[in-house]
């Protein structure tokens, strides 16, 4: 990087260092926050016996090649489950397993300039009601919870973590529409996440809160981006996009 060259944007580790690392496992987050990215994001259900783990989907199979449902397992038995991702990485990352949140936190800790944006995905808020599951996100959270975002598609979620305790909480956009908007703008939340596909050929985004743009897979997309107002790129191309800067 040269003296003049300057990031006008911030980079998002999703579900951690996922080019190099199984997603949303210990190891992708850990890679994320040592490369020195400032934020990382993550997604998470809950467990038969209630306890926060960090996974994408509620069924086994993408990620650990099995059959089975996250709500079906207790926590013991699923952070025993290996979520390798052996079709994208062969043995490379063999034992490597689900973790907890709160393993999660307490890894995020070790590191006070990083920021989490927590994911609380509908399925579970579906299946254990959201009373449930935004007391125990929050609870595990607790170590490092003000510098946690908790963020979800579902507006219900992100406005009882508002009013639950969250530090700051941001609203995963369903859709781009004149109702969205006002919606949006009656949440008033610090973070508004978009897929980039969805924002309108040549629209600036919205005048609310931070806006992070999700599936941002190269330096010129995010520079298109920037230019429309959006200051956060979400992208699993972590090591990659370090090299993403902006001229003055």
């Amino acid at each position: 990087m040269t003296p003049q060259a300057v990031r006008a944007f911030e980079l998002v580790a999703h579900r951690g260092n996922s080019a190099e690392f199984p997603e949303n496992t210990l190891p992708a987050v850990a890679s994320a926050l040592q490369l020195g990215l400032p934020f990382v994001e993550i997604d998470v259900h809950l467990t038969r016996d209630l306890e926060p783990v960090v996974i994408h989907d509620h069924t086994l199979m993408r990620t650990a090649g099995r059959e089975g449902l996250v709500f079906d397992m207790d926590c013991a038995a699923l952070t025993r489950v290996e979520v390798a991702e052996r079709q994208r990485f062969k043995d490379r990352h063999a034992g490597t397993c689900i973790p907890r949140l709160r393993d999660f936190a307490a890894l995020l800790a070790n590191y006070p300039g990083a920021h989490g944006f927590v994911e609380i995905k509908r399925a579970s808020l579906e299946h254990f009601g959201h009373d449930e599951v935004v007391r125990r996100v929050l609870a595990a959270l607790a170590p490092c919870l003000s510098r946690c975002i908790v963020i979800s598609f579902d507006l219900q979620a992100v406005q009882l973590a508002r009013a639950s305790g969250a530090a700051a909480i941001g609203w995963v956009l369903p859709q781009w529409s004149d109702a969205t908007r006002a919606e949006c703008i009656a949440l008033a939340p610090e973070f508004v996440f978009v897929d980039q596909q969805k924002i309108p050929v040549g629209e600036a985004v919205w005048p609310i809160g931070r806006w992070c743009a999700y599936e941002v897979d190269s330096a010129q997309l995010a520079s298109s981006l920037c230019s429309r107002g959006v200051q956060l790129m979400e992208t699993m191309r972590a090591r990659e996009a370090l090299g993403w800067t902006l001229q003055r």
